[in-house]
């Protein structure tokens, strides 16, 4: 598979999983009972398996991997943040209002990784 497919295939999952991550938010924050449908606690985990596999398989296509690149080691240092957040805003948060700020924390975290991944540093200069 090129390189071009690869970098399509994963940007399309990256869109597509946070639009579901941001819709079950919204249901979140409106209390709505879509949350409980079978459909949305399935295809979120389909997708981000294909955004994972799409990312290793970029990692390996361009030979840069975390620790080693440190543009890459903060991406998923957000990553494993994000999803944290994502865990305590869709399962493990003991309050409504607690789920509501990390999904909200998680938006900003979602943000800084997308910055990293087009300026490929770990230190965003906000001026």
């Amino acid at each position: 598979m090129s390189y071009a497919l690869i970098k399509m295939i994963h940007v399309g999952s990256i869109i597509l999983s946070y639009l579901l991550f941001f819709l079950r938010g919204v249901w979140l924050i409106k209390d709505s009972d879509n949350l409980r449908q079978r459909w949305v606690k399935i295809l979120p985990h389909i997708v981000d398996t294909v955004l994972l596999t799409s990312a290793i398989a970029l990692a390996i296509i361009i030979q840069q991997y975390p620790i080693g690149d440190a543009w890459l080691t903060a991406k998923v240092v957000g990553l494993l943040f994000y999803i944290y957040l994502g865990m305590i805003a869709m399962r493990f948060g003991k309050t409504r209002k607690k789920k509501i700020i990390a999904w909200v924390a998680a938006q900003f975290v979602f943000l800084y990784i997308v910055l990293i991944a087009l300026t490929k540093s770990p230190v965003l200069s906000l001026f």
